[in-house]
């Protein structure tokens, strides 16, 4: 009978780093699939300054919100072996994704939200921005996967 009181809270903060992630992965597959689609043609539409999109108000509490609840999820599930592992796959999932974004695609984003209209050369390099950017939405589901498994694992051991 303890295990269930120690396996659902613990379980209770890896699924709220899931939702969480979850709805980042969203937005990554709107902008993958819609915004990423238009807006080399048009860079008006990720350009606050001309009446676009700021993507900055999404992405920078989002991303707080759910770094800070992979990391207590981390914190509240490091004593059971199998879990670690599923969340430090998940935090080397998500991290790569950070340290690259941060590297690389939001210094090239704030870029082009100041470039107006974009030269041809600067619409080449918005196109190779766009088909980089789509490994993303793919590190951030290995993350939700690794952290679903720790659902799983904790749902599998609590006794019926």
């Amino acid at each position: 009978m303890m295990a269930v009181f120690t396996a659902v809270p613990l379980a209770a903060f890896v699924l709220c780093a899931i939702v969480l992630g979850a709805i980042a992965l969203g937005g990554g597959i709107y902008e993958t699939v819609l915004v990423d689609r238009v807006w080399p043609g048009n860079p008006a539409i990720i350009q606050p300054s001309r009446g676009g999109i700021n993507r900055g108000l999404f992405w920078a509490p989002i991303h707080i919100v759910y770094e800070v609840a992979l990391l207590v999820s981390a914190w509240a599930v490091w004593g059971d072996a199998f879990a670690r592992g599923c969340i430090i796959v998940a935090l080397i999932a998500h991290f790569a994704s950070r340290a690259w974004s941060f590297a690389y695609f939001i210094p090239k984003a704030l870029w082009f939200e100041k470039a107006g209209d974009l030269t041809e050369e600067q619409s080449r390099l918005a196109r190779r921005w766009i088909q980089l950017s789509r490994c993303r939405p793919v590190l951030e589901a290995l993350a939700i996967i690794s952290e679903c498994a720790v659902i799983v694992h904790f749902a599998t051991a609590v006794p019926r």
